[in-house]
């Protein structure tokens, strides 16, 4: 499959060539999220706190976003930790802008989950926000993952269900981890949903605030996609939480997978 053929790829190719330009879009997820990482979606500083908790700053560390974007999030980590930073995008636009101000500690790659490889044991900590829908093959693509991650090594995945992923019962039916317990993986799991609804009513409140300035800007459609992705903030927590869940995994790499 040719990639502008993959899901969603000519609406992100178009966002994030919005987002390198767009300052009210810089403020509105500074207000709404607590950092500008160019996000689309549910990511704010809590869930990015997470990850610093996972990274090791007194050793040499290195970080693999998949579907990083334009490299916010990953320059954010470096700042905070000294860690080495790599990630990947489907996203040409996406690339082209985390690539610029980036020094040697950071690795950016345009590719596609499943084309894009790396060496065995090449990462102490992988990341994967709101990305591992995507993966033409869970199953294989959690292997992948296994093989770049070092001894010890963790993944890192928040997901979401109710949208690209059909809402299922619980952390534990979701594909995703479906795809852990078939290989005898576990895995710890903490439950956003809550988070994610409190954050999609601030979302909304934010783009309202900011309107005028996306108007200005003449980027109208992403002021208006805003507010349509926040059309659930509307429903009191108890109907949000029967069509959308969140989840946070923390899967260490098991021994299994360790290179003799």
């Amino acid at each position: 499959m040719r990639k502008e053929e993959l899901t969603f790829y000519k609406e992100y190719e178009q966002f994030y060539a919005m987002a390198g330009k767009s300052e009210a879009f810089a403020e509105f997820c500074r207000e709404a999220f607590g950092d500008d990482f160019s996000q689309d979606g549910f990511s704010d500083w809590r869930q990015a706190e997470r990850i610093l908790k996972l990274i090791d700053s007194g050793r040499e560390f290195h970080v693999l976003d998949v579907g990083c974007g334009n490299g916010k999030l990953l320059k954010w980590i470096h700042g905070k930790t000294g860690a080495w930073v790599h990630g990947f995008d489907y996203s040409a636009n996406a690339i082209a802008e985390a690539k610029r101000g980036a020094d040697e500690s950071a690795d950016f790659i345009e590719g596609c989950i499943g084309e894009v490889d790396f060496p065995k044991d090449s990462f102490d900590l992988v990341i994967s926000m709101d990305t591992m829908y995507f993966a033409p093959d869970m199953s294989a693509f959690i292997d992948q993952i296994m093989s770049w991650l070092k001894k010890d090594g963790i993944l890192f995945v928040c997901y979401q269900e109710g949208d690209v992923m059909p809402k299922t019962e619980d952390a534990h039916s979701t594909v995703f981890a479906r795809a852990l317990a078939s290989k005898g993986i576990g895995y710890e799991v903490e439950d956003l949903t809550r988070e994610s609804y409190e954050i999609l009513r601030r979302k909304k409140v934010v783009a309202l605030k900011h309107e005028d300035a996306f108007r200005r800007e003449r980027n109208d459609e992403w002021f208006e996609m805003l507010i349509g992705q926040a059309a659930y903030a509307d429903e009191p927590y108890e109907s949000y939480s029967r069509k959308l869940a969140r989840y946070a995994y923390t899967v260490r790499k098991p021994e299994k997978y360790v290179s003799r």
